[in-house]
């Protein structure tokens, strides 16, 4: 049994009445891994709009492995003290990772960003020395158009996590830096210029999914009309 943890932020968690992109990876790694396999971890909910809690359990779809560690607002920052826990309780042996615009955008520079990746990365190992992780780059939201400086730092740590993940790989705990998607465009993939729709969660599901098979031969490539 492979299980698979997907962390992330708000794009990560999703809200009620969503799909999410955790959903749609699912579908593909059901129809095309050809092994037994979970999506693991502590938390199970939807964020609630309404109450502003990660209460929901109203998925659009909600017969699917829906574990993860996700949370609306949190990021490298929030996560690195609490994946060495989620990890060695779930067992969890690969690590989906989309993180850091919140970090950015509220907490944290590109170079304290990239500091707090390391110590996730740290923790995860610690917590299971052969845990494997693909990691998926910033991307950059609709305040980038306008706030310079926040784009500039949003790139700068883009730069510092491949530079983390090159630094930090080693062979029996794989770190894989996921492409960004290439066809991803905040005005159609978003439904806020952050947050995905349909489209944009069979994006980020795609990029994790390429990443696995290209790099280590998991699945096979990503076909989102499969899937629709």
């Amino acid at each position: 049994m492979l299980r698979f943890m997907p962390v992330g932020d708000s794009q990560t968690i999703g809200s009620a009445g969503e799909h999410t992109w955790r959903y749609r990876l699912w579908q593909h790694l059901r129809e095309t891994y050809g092994g037994p396999f979970a999506l693991v971890g502590p938390r199970e909910a939807l964020y609630d709009k309404a109450t502003d809690t990660a209460t929901s359990y109203e998925y659009a779809d909600p017969g699917f492995p829906r574990a993860h560690l996700a949370g609306w607002g949190e990021g490298w920052l929030h996560m690195a003290p609490l994946i060495g826990e989620a990890v060695r309780s779930c067992r969890a042996d690969v690590l989906l990772v989309s993180l850091g615009l919140i970090d950015l955008g509220f907490y944290t520079d590109a170079e304290q960003t990239a500091d707090n990746a390391r110590e996730f990365v740290a923790e995860a190992r610690t917590a299971n020395p052969r845990v494997r992780m693909v990691v998926l780059p910033v991307i950059p939201n609709v305040r980038a158009e306008s706030d310079a400086p926040f784009a500039a730092e949003v790139a700068r740590f883009n730069e510092l996590l491949a530079k983390t993940v090159a630094d930090l790989d080693e062979p029996r705990s794989p770190l894989l830096l996921a492409s960004p998607p290439p066809s991803y465009d905040i005005h159609l993939d978003t439904y806020d210029g952050t947050h995905p729709n349909a489209s944009g969660e069979h994006r980020i599901a795609e990029a994790f999914a390429e990443a696995m098979h290209q790099a280590w031969d998991l699945g096979e490539p990503y076909d989102e009309c499969a899937y629709a």
